[in-house]
C-alpha cells in the first residue's frame, strides 16, 4: 500500500531524458581491491586461519572467514583486484603456490612487514569463486618470463611443467583469469620498478604482446598516472596502446580527524574533484589515443580509489578496535589554530555517514563517464575488508561497514543504462579539497568551485521499464524538495507512485558509523511504494535516495 509524501513548496528540478542514453554503466565499476600484508586486509580478513569463525581443516579453502565471505557473497561483487597495491611490485607468484607450510616467508618491502605467502593465488581464485566475484591479478611489470609464467598457471589448458603444478595444487582446470594488471604505480619512487615513462611503455608492450601469446582474450589494464599525465600516457598509449583494454587511473579523497571538527562539508564535496580529474583524463586519453593511432581509446580503470581519514601524526598509533573502528587511546586536545605538523592515514577510521554521501558522489560521476570518449568502465575501491574497507572483521565477528551499504544500493538498485540528467537547484560556493595533494606547508589543495546541494544521476534498466532516480542531498540539515520531470514533459512525465530506497534519512549524526554492538545504525531503509504527486519528492538533508519507477 503506498503511502504520500509530504512535499514542501519546490526548490529544485531535475530533468531526466530517457531519450537519448549516454552509454552503459558497467557492474565493474562497484569493483573491489585485496592487498596482502595491509592492515588486516586479508590476514585477519578475509584470511584468519584459527579463528572460529573460520573454515577448518585441510584443502585450499581452509582459514577463509565464513562470516566475512557470507557477506561478499550477499553483496554480490564484480571483480577484486589482487595482490595490489604496492604489495605487487616486489611479489613472487611462485611463493604462493603449493604446500603451505612448505612456502617461503619473506621481508615484505612494500608495507614492510614479514609476508607468510600462505594466501596465494590459489587461494585467492579459490575465494572469488565462492564469493562469485572476477579475479583481476596484477603483476608487477618488473619480468616478461614471470609474468607468461603466471598466465601460464593459471589460465593455460595444455600439459606443460607449469600446468601440471596447477593439477597438483588441485585444479587440473584453467581459471580463466581475464582481467591482468601491468604494474602498480611505476611512476612513484615507492615502487621496486620505478621507472620513467618510456620505460615503463617499452615495459608493458613487451608483458602485453607475450601475456597475449599464452592466451588472447586476456584484457589488459596498463598503468596511468595522476601526475605529469600528457608526459606519461602518450609514450604509454604510442607504444602499447594496441595491446591494452584499460588504462588506469588512481584518485583519493581526504577527510580531517583532528578532533577540530566533523570535516562533513569538505567530504561530501570531494566528488567534484574527481569527476574533473576524471573527464580531464578521459578526454586527453582520447586525444592521445587518436594521435597514436588507435581505434578506439582504452576505457578508464580506477583500480584505486576511496576517501582517507586523516589524524595528526602525533597521535598515538591507532589500533584496530573489538567493536569495530580504532580502539580508545589517549588524544591531545586539538591545536588552538588548527595547524598539524603531518598527517597520517587512520586505517582503522570506520566508514561514516559522511563517506557514504562521498562515495554515492563519485558513484554519480562514474555514471556520468559513460558519455565520455574514454569511459570509466572498471572500478576498484581500496579495500574491501578492514583498511578503510565495507567489510569490518573483528575476533569477535563481521559487520557491514556504512559504504556497504552504498554498493548495495547502487549496484543492486540502479539501472544499467546511463541517461541524461540535469539538476538546477540550490548551491554553494566553497574551497572544494582536491583530494589527498597537500600544498608545500602540508595543507591540502584547493580550489573554488560551486558545490550543488543537490546531485542527481537517472539510468534505465536495460529494457527500458524501470526508471531509477538517484540523489544525494549534500545540505547538512534542510530536506530540499525537487521535481523530476521526464523528457521534458508538461507534467512530471512520471508514474504517481516510486519505489523508494534511502540511507541517512533517519540518522542525525553525519558522523554516525556502524559496529558490532551497532551493526545497522546507517543503513538503507525500504520505504517501499511512495505516492510523489506531480514527480515531486522532498530528500532528507545528508541523504541519499534511489527512486525507482516502473515505466512497463
Amino acid at each position: 500500500m503506498s503511502r504520500i509524501q509530504e512535499t514542501h513548496p519546490v526548490q529544485a528540478v531535475i530533468e531526466v531524458d530517457t531519450r537519448h542514453p549516454t552509454g552503459r554503466i558497467e557492474r565493474d565499476i562497484y569493483g573491489h581491491f585485496l592487498e596482502s600484508a595491509f592492515f588486516g586486509n586479508i590476514d585477519g580478513g578475509v584470511f584468519d586461519e584459527g579463528s572460529p569463525h573460520a573454515e577448518a581443516g585441510p584443502g585450499v579453502r581452509a582459514g577463509f572467514r565464513r562470516d566475512v565471505l557470507d557477506l561478499c557473497r550477499e553483496l554480490g561483487i564484480p571483480n577484486v583486484r589482487w595482490p595490489g597495491g604496492n604489495f605487487t611490485s616486489p611479489y613472487h607468484w611462485e611463493d604462493g603456490i603449493g604446500d603451505r607450510d612448505a612456502r617461503p616467508r619473506r621481508l615484505e618491502l612494500a608495507w614492510g612487514s614479514e609476508e607468510s605467502n600462505r594466501f596465494g593465488t590459489d587461494e585467492f581464485l579459490a575465494w572469488c569463486a565462492d564469493v562469485g566475484a572476477e579475479p583481476f591479478l596484477v603483476h608487477g611489470c618488473r619480468s616478461v618470463d614471470d609474468a607468461v609464467r603466471w598466465v601460464e598457471y593459471t589460465n593455460y589448458a595444455g600439459d606443460t611443467a607449469y600446468t601440471r603444478r596447477r593439477k597438483d595444487n588441485g585444479h587440473p582446470d584453467p581459471y580463466r583469469v581475464r582481467f591482468w594488471g601491468i604494474g602498480n604505480e611505476p611512476y612513484g619512487p615507492w615502487q621496486m620498478g620505478y621507472r620513467p615513462a618510456a620505460e615503463y611503455a617499452a615495459a608493458a608492450r613487451e608483458h602485453a604482446r607475450f601475456m597475449r601469446l599464452v592466451d588472447p582474450d586476456l584484457k589488459l589494464i596498463a598503468c596511468g598516472s595522476p601526475w605529469q599525465q600528457e608526459e606519461w600516457t602518450r609514450p604509454v598509449l604510442k607504444e602499447a596502446g594496441r595491446l591494452i583494454d584499460y588504462i588506469s587511473l588512481h584518485l583519493y579523497g581526504a577527510a580531517r580527524r583532528d578532533g577540530a571538527g566533523d570535516d562533513y562539508e569538505a567530504t561530501v564535496a570531494q566528488p567534484l574533484y574527481f569527476e574533473r580529474q576524471i573527464q580531464d583524463y578521459a578526454h586527453l586519453v582520447a586525444e592521445l589515443s587518436a594521435e597514436a593511432g588507435l581505434e578506439r581509446p582504452p576505457a578508464l580503470a580506477l583500480d584505486e580509489w576511496n576517501i582517507r581519514h586523516v589524524e595528526p601524526a602525533a597521535w598515538p598509533e591507532p589500533e584496530p578496535g573489538a567493536d569495530g573502528g580504532t580502539a580508545v587511546r589517549e588524544l591531545p586536545e586539538p591545536a588552538a589554530d588548527g595547524h598539524q605538523d603531518g598527517w597520517r592515514v587512520n586505517r582503522y577510521s570506520p566508514r561514516t555517514l559522511a563517506d557514504a554521501l562521498f562515495y554515492a558522489g563519485v558513484f554519480h560521476t562514474l555514471h556520468r563517464t559513460a558519455a565520455l570518449p574514454a569511459p570509466v568502465t572498471m572500478a576498484n575501491t581500496v579495500n574491501l575488508v578492514n583498511a578503510n574497507g565495507l567489510v569490518v572483521a573483528r575476533p569477535g565477528g563481521a559487520v557491514k561497514s556504512a559504504s556497504y551499504h552504498v554498493w548495495d544500493l547502487y549496484q543492486n538498485h540502479t539501472g544499467q543504462v546511463a541517461l541524461p540528467t540535469t539538476v538546477e537547484g540550490p548551491a554553494r560556493s566553497a574551497a572544494v579539497r582536491q583530494g589527498d595533494n597537500r600544498e608545500a606547508g602540508g595543507e591540502f589543495s584547493t580550489r573554488p568551485g560551486v558545490v550543488p546541494h543537490l546531485d542527481a544521476s537517472a539510468s534505465q534498466s536495460a529494457d527500458g521499464r524501470r526508471l531509477y532516480v538517484a540523489v544525494v542531498n549534500r545540505h547538512r540539515d534542510a530536506a530540499l524538495t525537487a521535481r523530476i520531470v521526464r523528457d521534458g514533459a508538461g507534467g512530471s512525465g512520471l508514474p504517481a507512485v516510486a519505489q523508494v530506497r534511502d540511507l541517512g534519512a533517519d540518522v542525525a549524526d553525519v558522523l554516525a558509523a556502524n559496529s558490532l554492538s551497532e551493526p545497522e545504525r546507517v543503513a538503507v531503509r525500504e520505504r517501499g511504494a511512495v505516492e510523489t504527486p506531480d514527480g515531486c519528492y522532498t530528500f532528507p538533508a545528508h541523504s541519499v535516495t534511489v527512486l525507482a519507477y516502473d515505466l512497463g
